[in-house]
């Protein structure tokens, strides 16, 4: 007897028809017309069945303080750390732990069950972590949570990041996290680099840092994090996220960057919403995108992810922690229309994401996580253009949120008559 039997699910990777069994939370069979009993069978319609959508980027810690203590009037990168400077004082773990919480109860109801939450150190008190510590085992059930330590306030220019940043770490932070670009000079930038990648080194944990999250061509502090990446031996487990100063770059440079990265397997996270939000703040006309160059960093074998980053925040006043939107804009600002363009955009909010993260056990193949989530659309891009209901969203083969079919109707003709926008689409 399976626990559970989906029938009728078409797959990421253009399978059609086919049925997933599901036995003690594992993927036991993908293939069509699977015979056997089952305790619950989901008919899956035809519609496209999905691992669940990865944040590969996101602050949990900061998420849905929209308007506390006020608004960032400029929109830019800096007022919003200023901001959330003004309201570190004012915060309890308590008050973390409930935005948070809500947080997660909205990315499981958008198939969001994987993410990367950076977590400030730079409050002496480590409220944020203790905060998310205690969310990442409530939501274990739900919600793989990974953290990353992160020194809002610069490394070397907040007094005592280094000694928080060591006992987040002892009390269970999974990453490594940096803002380079954020030190006094470009200078103590790359020193922050080489130490918080010893630090991580020694540890055996993996690395993300806040990278050239600028407009400013010369910051390169990319090329720093590339080369420790290989002194250090740490090939696949550091990320480089925004990496924003390299869509201000000038081609030759970034044509030696791109081969650098490649050979020392750093991962790019790119954060769609915000980089095209924050970014070209101090532009006229012509304005500049702001985000990375996703197409050159794909083309040259560099994994990339898109993440979400920021919602309701002193950075960004909006945001669902729906990846497809992410996903969306990502295609949009970097031109990526073509067929193979949206299906790479899918790809970043989903397996390329769990690549950032080292996640085990994910995907669609047997042996995986029964972690999955069942849209009202046939296609991977099909899914980008409706931005369509989750049906349901299973986590180790239990059903943990639903939403009913979404069904429209016209009146052109006297009577109503249902319209599919499911069919004739790519």
């Amino acid at each position: 007897m399976l626990d559970m039997l989906v029938r009728n699910v078409n797959l990421p990777d253009g399978r059609k028809g086919v049925d997933i069994a599901i036995k003690d939370g594992k993927i036991l069979e993908v293939a069509p017309a699977i015979q056997g009993q089952a305790a619950k069978v989901i008919d899956g319609l035809g519609y496209l069945a999905s691992p669940p959508f990865v944040d590969s980027h996101f602050h949990m810690d900061s998420a849905l303080s929209l308007g506390q203590p006020r608004l960032n009037q400029s929109g830019t990168l800096l007022e919003g750390i200023e901001l959330w400077g003004e309201l570190k004082p004012q915060l309890t773990v308590e008050s973390i732990k409930q935005r948070a919480l809500d947080m997660c109860r909205w990315s499981v109801s958008q198939g969001t069950l994987c993410i990367r939450s950076h977590v400030d150190i730079c409050d002496d008190r480590l409220f944020a972590v203790d905060a998310l510590l205690e969310v990442r085992e409530e939501m274990k059930p739900y919600i793989d949570l990974q953290l990353v330590a992160f020194p809002q306030d610069g490394f070397l220019r907040y007094r005592r990041s280094r000694e928080n940043l060591l006992r987040a770490l002892d009390k269970g932070v999974d990453v490594v996290g940096g803002i380079p670009h954020f030190e006094r000079t470009m200078n103590d930038g790359a020193i922050a680099i080489r130490e918080l990648c010893e630090i991580a080194a020694a540890r055996g944990l993996r690395v993300d840092m806040h990278c050239d999250e600028s407009d400013d061509p010369n910051s390169r502090h990319i090329e720093t994090l590339t080369s420790e990446t290989q002194r250090l031996g740490l090939n696949g487990r550091v990320t480089g996220s925004h990496l924003t100063s390299m869509h201000s770059m000038d081609n030759y440079y970034v044509s030696k960057l791109l081969p650098l990265m490649s050979e020392a397997g750093i991962h790019a996270v790119a954060n769609p919403l915000i980089n095209i939000t924050l970014q070209g703040r101090h532009d006229s006309y012509p304005k500049r995108r702001g985000m990375t160059r996703v197409p050159e960093l794909l083309n040259a074998g560099i994994n990339v992810a898109f993440g979400h980053d920021c919602v309701m925040d002193p950075w960004y006043s909006m945001g669902t922690h729906d990846m497809l939107e992410v996903a969306s804009m990502g295609l949009h600002v970097a031109q990526m229309t073509s067929l193979k363009g949206m299906q790479q955009a899918y790809d970043a909010v989903t397996v390329n994401g769990a690549k950032v993260m080292g996640l085990e056990g994910y995907g669609l193949e047997p042996g995986c996580h029964a972690d999955l989530v069942i849209l009202q659309a046939n296609s991977p891009v099909e899914a980008l253009q409706l931005k369509p209901n989750r049906l349901f969203v299973i986590r180790r083969g239990v059903v943990i949120a639903r939403t009913p079919l979404q069904q429209h109707y016209v009146n052109v003709t006297g009577t109503e008559e249902p319209v599919n926008f499911s069919k004739g689409l790519l």
